[in-house]
């Protein structure tokens, strides 16, 4: 996506003030938002990331069978409100009652809702929290929380029907939402990105060095538009690489998974014999091998990132005897 005449010229500087504080870990310290100028500079590229990453995540649950369930819409800490945009463009506005809007920032909330109303005609949206939602979508907030504000976000989001949660694919922020799955997996059903409902297989000894995250794939064309070549340079970001964690919660039975059931984490480490996958399944965080001289194909598929991560699998000890898509 190349962002419209109506947000250009972008506020380069402020995006850089911005991208600072992200990545000092200040953010949450304030209200980082100055102007409308600053959420139209952001919506039109840091956002639209985070949205490539939302798409990931989304068209996931499409593959996995799920839907949403009807009711309200809850964005909370929606910043210029790009996560509620993915979702409403998956899943449509047909289930929702009402679309609620919550951040700290009065300026971003108001933002959000006037590119809500008028990309979704007819929409009802409001600010606030109002009472508990059938969906709530949670997006990039962990490295914004104090402890004791995570606490009360864990007690607030009980009632909720459902929850999405995106978050940046590092190493902290992942072991963090791990440790929420953890906290939560009694309440909830976990629907993905884990293939199984027990404790996180990353937490047991000898996987300190593994987290679980994933790749969303950016659109194609932005590599060849001069403004995303652009704002790669002045920003000094990487558009090949969206790394993403990510936790889907629901009251409701999950839809439910063949056997052999897995996913798959990271990329996998190639050399020329062997793709070493680290795969996620019921019976815990492990790696195994695709021999290239016995499953080529998958091999190359392996290679050139066209595998997904849901997958279904066999192996014979270190060995992986089978390995197909969902």
């Amino acid at each position: 996506m190349t962002p419209t005449d109506s947000v250009l010229p972008l506020d380069w500087p402020a995006l850089a003030r911005l991208r600072h504080a992200f990545l000092a870990g200040s953010a949450g310290e304030h209200d980082y938002w100055q102007s409308e100028r600053d959420l139209a500079s952001y919506d039109a590229t840091f956002a639209q990331r985070i949205g490539w990453k939302w798409d990931h995540v989304l068209a996931d649950l499409a593959r996995r069978g799920w839907q949403p369930p009807a009711g309200g819409l809850l964005d909370w800490g929606c910043g210029s409100g790009i996560a509620h945009r993915a979702f409403l463009d998956h899943f449509g506005t047909a289930g929702v009652s009402e679309l609620r809007c919550w951040d700290r920032s009065p300026l971003a909330v108001n933002f959000a809702l006037r590119r809500a109303v008028a990309k979704y005609p007819g929409l009802r949206a409001q600010a606030g929290l109002g009472e508990p939602p059938a969906v709530l979508l949670l997006s990039h907030v962990l490295s914004e929380l104090q402890p004791a504000q995570t606490e009360e976000l864990l007690k607030w989001l009980a009632p909720a029907t459902c929850v999405l949660w995106v978050e940046p694919g590092d190493y902290q922020t992942s072991l963090a939402l791990i440790a929420i799955r953890e906290r939560l997996r009694g309440q909830f059903q976990l629907v993905a990105p884990c293939p199984h409902q027990e404790r996180c297989g990353i937490l047991a000894p000898g996987n300190e060095p593994h987290w679980c995250h994933h790749f969303a794939d950016p659109p194609g064309g932005i590599f060849t538009d001069p403004f995303w070549g652009k704002f790669a340079r002045l920003a000094g970001v990487d558009l090949r690489s969206l790394p993403v964690s990510y936790l889907v919660l629901d009251q409701r039975p999950a839809p439910p998974l063949p056997p052999g059931a897995m996913r798959l984490i990271g990329r996998p480490r190639l050399t020329k014999p062997y793709a070493h996958i680290l795969g996620c399944d019921a019976v815990g965080v492990r790696e195994a091998a695709v021999a290239r001289r016995d499953q080529p194909e998958t091999y190359q598929r392996l290679r050139k990132g066209r595998h997904g991560t849901a997958l279904t699998w066999e192996c014979e000890g270190e060995k992986v005897v089978r390995l197909e898509g969902l």
